[in-house]
């Protein structure tokens, strides 16, 4: 991997991976369409540590109160509140795509990675997505969320094992299938994130400053420079998607997924890339 290859992956991540449109996806598509090789799923999961401290940041008080709340709630029943719910919320919804993700972890680095499969999840969770936007009910605030909420969005999370799903596609879907408003649905989704995704990249670190195998491989410091990269435009992409739901559909996603699936396919269909 080059220095710029290492630069511009890292912006892909930064700018798609809390958009419902799969970060892992388009690494996968822009490595293999622009620099003829796989920058392979440890580099995606060692930068998405970039992105989940651009969470950390910016719910970082969010995260302390919640904290404060499930340790004081365990000790003290009348200090139970909405804080100390999703603590534990977070925490069983979580359990599911921990035990997935080691069972199948040579299937999400290998053939998960597959660009036709990507293309076409690509395209069939955009019509999950418009689904849940259109017949979601939407009327029920982050106050209102239940641990049904949680056990729905903690399965629906473990599609994004799957390159071309995108965790915040499936995890948000699933949230405005049980009814939470869209805003709502997208700040538990981030929430969610944070144990999954930086377990995930902490796991793939051994692998990813060793890496073997054809493919873009990056150096430590390249690592290093698309995390941080990947974190600064994570940090803008949070902002700017919570002023977004509030205010506008998801639909905007669901066809710019079905284009880039369209896209992928007619590209593989012609032999400009490679599927592997």
């Amino acid at each position: 991997m080059t220095w710029l290859q290492a630069v511009i992956l890292g912006a892909v991540q930064g700018l798609t991976e809390f958009l419902p449109i799969s970060s892992s996806g388009h690494l996968r598509i822009v490595s293999g369409v622009f620099f003829g090789g796989d920058a392979g799923a440890s580099f995606t999961a060692v930068t998405q540590l970039g992105t989940e401290a651009a969470v950390l940041l910016f719910f970082w008080r969010d995260i302390v109160r919640i904290v404060r709340a499930w340790f004081g709630g365990l000790l003290d029943k009348t200090k139970r509140t909405l804080d100390y719910r999703l603590g534990w919320y977070v925490i069983i919804a979580t359990i599911p795509i921990g035990v997935l993700g080691i069972l199948f972890k040579d299937q999400i680095r290998n053939g998960a990675r597959n660009l036709w499969l990507i293309a076409t999840m690509l395209i069939a969770f955009a019509i999950v997505i418009a689904v849940a936007e259109y017949i979601g009910p939407k009327n029920r605030p982050i106050e209102k969320i239940t641990t049904k909420d949680g056990l729905i969005m903690g399965a629906a999370q473990c599609l994004a094992l799957i390159p071309g799903v995108s965790r915040s596609g499936a995890t948000t879907s699933a949230g405005l299938f049980t009814g939470l408003e869209r805003e709502a649905a997208v700040r538990f989704s981030f929430l969610l994130a944070i144990p999954a995704v930086t377990a995930s990249g902490l796991f793939s670190l051994p692998d990813a400053f060793e890496p073997a195998g054809e493919g873009l491989n990056a150096s430590g410091p390249q690592l290093l420079v698309a995390t941080v990269v990947a974190f600064g435009l994570g940090y803008v992409s949070i902002a700017w998607l919570l002023k977004f739901v509030a205010n506008h559909s998801l639909y905007w996603f669901v066809g710019y997924r079905i284009v880039l699936g369209i896209a992928v396919m007619a590209l593989l269909s012609a032999g400009v890339v490679s599927a592997t």
